[in-house]
């Protein structure tokens, strides 16, 4: 290690602003919507993103800008003398999940949690407690937040977006700290898998990235699932039911027929864990005439996707082979592909998160992702991108909740991850 290096290790104190800045984030509705094709799928997301540029002005950063498509954009300049720094990118997500409302969310902040149940005021029937949720043993004595209980909270990914603003705003303010150029990149519509469908690579000017959407403290996922997505469009006969006997074919029946063949121990995301993939049905919808399925294919080995693929290809043919006068057309998309693919040639990106993991006094906690970030996607875009912690959990339901103290510990590894790269450089 260089003198250098060894100097910039120290951590200037923070005078954090993340819980302030989550708290205002949460409260502006930006669900996506799967159903929508517009980009970003709602104008809503845009609102978020015009709160962001307007606070990065305040810090100085005069470049942030939201474009056209919904993304911001923005750099912290470099403070070090150093020619060959990489630039580094920090990217975390504005949109919440489609999965449960994220309209009127009203945050909740439980301080110095004594570990009790906790009971959402606003329907007394949801408690979070530890034994639903083991990962709150970690929490008692910090201060958590949650919803109130009609709503998620939005800490996937507003978490990892008050982390991000909370380390630019330390750095703006510290100019003696030592670090290369940072490029800050807050997309839409990650939840619904377009959120780096319009992001423009070469502007963006990063050599290698992270996304901050992550657990627990110390988290660094550098393996995701790959993933395609299937569509099954089935054209039944339709005739009046009064005449149907022997005619009728039903395309919805046919469409049950082809769920009710799937494996009922294997092979699905309740019968699967760890390195494991699945075949997962998302949506059925139809009427007598016409149905459409659709699937999500997952698996950390690119290659079993084809196989999952011919496994529900041979169950559709099957159902198919009793209803002679029907057809099924059977599409094939590739969603993203799993960022350890990229992330092996190029050892230091997971190397440097490490170091400043550990130089921030925790435990680094390598782990895979059962699921994808923009990261993946980002990393066969030529932007090498694994993933880091965030301090959110539960995702995606009214149960959720984060940590102000990993929040905050997530805006620290943000800082500390940008000086291990200028200290590395020579």
């Amino acid at each position: 290690m260089s003198k250098s290096s060894v100097s910039n290790t120290v951590m200037t104190s923070m005078n954090h602003t993340v819980k302030e800045r989550f708290l205002r984030y949460v409260k502006i509705d930006t669900q996506s919507d799967p159903s929508s094709d517009s980009i970003p799928s709602t104008l809503k997301q845009k609102n978020l993103g015009k709160i962001l540029v307007a606070e990065l002005h305040e810090m100085g950063i005069t470049d942030a800008h939201l474009d056209e498509w919904g993304y911001v954009y923005a750099t912290i300049p470099a403070t070090t003398d150093k020619k060959d720094v990489p630039v580094i990118c920090f990217c975390s997500h504005m949109d919440t999940a489609p999965d449960c409302t994220g309209t009127n969310v009203k945050p909740i902040v439980h301080e110095k949690w004594d570990g009790q149940d906790i009971d959402l005021p606003d329907d007394p029937e949801i408690v979070i407690s530890t034994k639903k949720c083991p990962a709150l043993k970690d929490q008692i004595g910090k201060d958590l937040i949650t919803a109130s209980g009609t709503t998620l909270l939005g800490a996937d990914n507003k978490s990892g977006l008050a982390a991000i603003m909370d380390a630019a705003n330390h750095l703006m303010a510290h100019p003696e700290i030592k670090h290369g150029k940072i490029r800050l990149l807050f997309t839409p519509d990650e939840e619904i898998g377009r959120g780096v469908q319009k992001v423009d690579i070469e502007k963006l000017g990063a050599d290698f990235g992270y996304t901050v959407d992550g657990e627990a403290v110390g988290t660094l996922e550098n393996e995701t699932f790959s993933a395609n997505s299937v569509e099954i469009e089935i054209k039944g006969v339709s005739i009046h039911p009064g005449f149907a006997k022997g005619k009728m074919e039903h395309a919805i029946k046919i469409a049950a027929a082809i769920i009710n063949r799937l494996p009922k121990d294997q092979l699905s995301p309740e019968t699967t864990s760890d390195k494991e993939g699945f075949i997962h049905p998302t949506s059925i919808n139809g009427m007598l005439e016409k149905a459409t399925l659709t699937f999500i294919i997952r698996d950390f080995v690119t290659a079993n996707l084809k196989k999952h693929e011919d496994s529900l290809q041979r169950i559709t043919d099957e159902v198919m082979a009793e209803y002679p006068n029907s057809t099924a057309k059977f599409t094939v998309t590739e969603q993203y592909r799993n960022m350890k693919e990229v992330l092996d040639q190029y050892p230091q990106v997971v190397a440097n998160a490490v170091k400043a993991i550990k130089q921030i006094g925790l435990t680094p906690i390598p782990s895979s992702i059962r699921g994808g970030t923009d990261g993946s996607r980002l990393s066969f875009m030529g932007l090498p991108c694994p993933n880091i912690f965030a301090g959110e959990y539960a995702f995606h339901g009214k149960e959720e909740y984060t940590s102000v103290q990993d929040m905050e510990k997530s805006a620290e590894m943000i800082v500390e991850i940008a000086k291990v790269w200028e200290g590395e450089a020579v």
